[in-house]
């Protein structure tokens, strides 16, 4: 059994799952009198890797009811994780409005995963981390960091942890997993998230020392998330928007495959049925005497007239030339 140094401590295992289930990591500003609206949507999100057991009429949902359904539980809460990890408001809803499009367009096997919302949450937290997001002219320019100084500083704390530590650090901290579930998600061992959560740790707390707490740093980035407005788009709009996406690809596939057909049809049709070996190319003949002018002979051209008067004019001769 490995065990984790922790700054502050943290309770065995099973109990510290109790505790950070039960804090979802949803808004703390609410009007009074009045519920948050992704609140009790983000909680359902919250228990990864342990689901409940749709009841009876939820079996009876369509396949888009039930994709609506999920998509309004974890959508608001997963936008806000995402920008907890890239500091960008526009690419925590692109990475979110990618992957419930990729979920749609997947739809039977999400459907039958034992987690859909872990799922989701970890091909949203894979686009939103990807690094080829640096080449978009779109992502080069940085936002407008928050408005409080104390989220400015948490935010660049996290903002300066590699991709891993912070991807640890928000599952772990932020949302709620424990240690193994965070090692699932983050694909390593639990030995290696633990040493990535105690490390990145440390360097939160070495730029803000009052969140050497865990307790503290959750609820710091609880209220560092609560605090932007990061709202998600429709879950219609979102499957209308993965089935174009379909469409768009089958047609761009449908027309290479044309393409291909085509030009090897074309290539069938014009191409030589048999070998034609290649015309070597010209040289010039030597051996030839050059065509004189007019003029006197020369001793070689006068020779040559006297041997061809003194040969026969007709006869096998002629034919057949005898070498003497």
């Amino acid at each position: 059994m490995v065990t984790t140094q922790n700054p502050a401590g943290p309770p065995p295992p099973a109990h510290r799952r109790r505790l950070r289930r039960s804090r979802p990591l949803t808004p703390v500003h609410k009007p009074s009198g009045q519920v948050a609206p992704d609140t009790a949507a983000a909680e359902p999100e919250q228990r990864a890797g342990a689901p409940a057991e749709p009841s009876g009429p939820l079996r009876q949902l369509t396949p888009a009811q039930a994709f609506d359904a999920l998509y309004a539980f974890c959508a608001p809460a997963l936008v806000r994780q995402t920008y907890l990890l890239t500091g960008r408001r526009e690419l925590a809803r692109e990475a979110v409005e990618r992957a419930f499009q990729l979920a749609w367009q997947r739809w039977p096997d999400v459907a039958r995963d034992r987690d859909p919302a872990g799922w989701v949450r970890a091909v949203a937290y894979d686009w939103a981390l990807s690094p080829w997001h640096r080449f978009r002219p779109r992502h080069r320019s940085p936002e407008p960091p928050p408005a409080d100084p104390a989220d400015r500083e948490l935010l660049h704390a996290l903002l300066r942890l590699p991709p891993a530590y912070r991807r640890t650090l928000v599952l772990y901290d932020g949302v709620g997993l424990d240690l193994p579930e965070t090692a699932a998600e983050t694909e390593a061992s639990t030995p290696a998230a633990a040493g990535r959560l105690t490390r990145a740790r440390e360097a939160v707390a070495a730029r803000l020392p009052e969140l050497a707490d865990p307790d503290a740093l959750h609820r710091r980035l609880l209220e560092l998330a609560s605090a932007e407005r990061l709202g998600a788009a429709g879950a219609t709009q979102v499957r209308t928007g993965s089935e174009r996406r379909n469409v768009f690809w089958t047609r761009a596939a449908i027309a290479f495959t044309v393409t291909i057909v085509g030009a090897t049809t074309l290539t069938l049709r014009t191409a030589p049925t048999r070998y034609e070996p290649p015309i070597a190319p010209a040289q010039a003949v030597r051996g030839v005497p050059a065509a004189g002018a007019m003029g006197p002979l020369s001793r070689e051209d006068r020779a040559l007239r006297e041997k061809l008067r003194r040969s026969e004019t007709s006869g096998p001769e002629r034919v057949f030339p005898q070498p003497r």
